[in-house]
């Protein structure tokens, strides 16, 4: 559940090519949010989605779906998260919907904002829009790329352009605050609210 200003803000958002991370705490209706929003994308475009288990269902029509995959009894057969990044940016998409963050993949999908893949979204566990950047970063440092955390921290806040946090109420699941990445003045990003529930409540 969204109020409508939101709901229009986030269209705009995603009709924009910004790209959005969601989060908050598990089972708060992180995926869902995604996928409602991956249905607003324009139906021309080609979107690459990367999941641990295939969750989404966008309803367009150039979606290409790559799930991970474990290895078999004999330890062979793995396809991680990172692998599935990297080749997305192979299969010439529009947009990538990586469905949550927990690795070093991060590091992939973070080059991918970066890089013209505009308007991608992902998710990551975490209770506030700051907690999230500092959760990307810790993915990003286990990549084992060897870049310095000033190095990491700066890329990681130039990918993102919005994040987009979510809450459980009750059986209900709301989009709680809609923070934008905004010039800090000391040469860095920081995240500063758009909106918040409680402001508005």
């Amino acid at each position: 559940l969204a109020a409508p200003p939101v709901a229009a803000e986030l269209r705009r958002l995603v009709a924009a090519r910004a790209n959005i991370v969601v989060f908050g705490a598990t089972g708060s209706g992180k995926t869902t949010l995604v996928g409602a929003l991956g249905a607003e994308v324009d139906p021309a475009e080609r979107v690459v989605t990367i999941e641990d288990a295939a969750e989404l269902r966008l309803g367009l029509p150039h979606v290409v779906r790559l799930e991970a995959r474990t290895a078999n009894g004999d330890g062979v057969g793995e396809v991680p998260m990172r692998r599935l990044v990297r080749t997305a940016l192979r299969l010439r998409p529009d947009r990538i919907v990586v469905g949550e963050v927990r690795g070093p993949e991060a590091l992939d999908m973070v080059w991918a904002m970066s890089s013209g893949h505009d308007g991608s979204m992902s998710t990551v566990h975490a209770r506030t829009a700051v907690g999230a950047l500092q959760r990307l970063e810790t993915f990003v440092l286990l990549a084992d790329a060897d870049l310095p955390l000033g190095a990491v921290r700066s890329q990681v806040a130039a990918a993102v352009d919005v994040l987009v946090g979510v809450r459980r109420h009750g059986p209900d699941r709301r989009v709680v605050s809609v923070h934008r990445m905004a010039d800090d003045g000391a040469g860095g990003r920081r995240p500063v609210p758009m909106w918040t529930l409680e402001a508005s409540s």
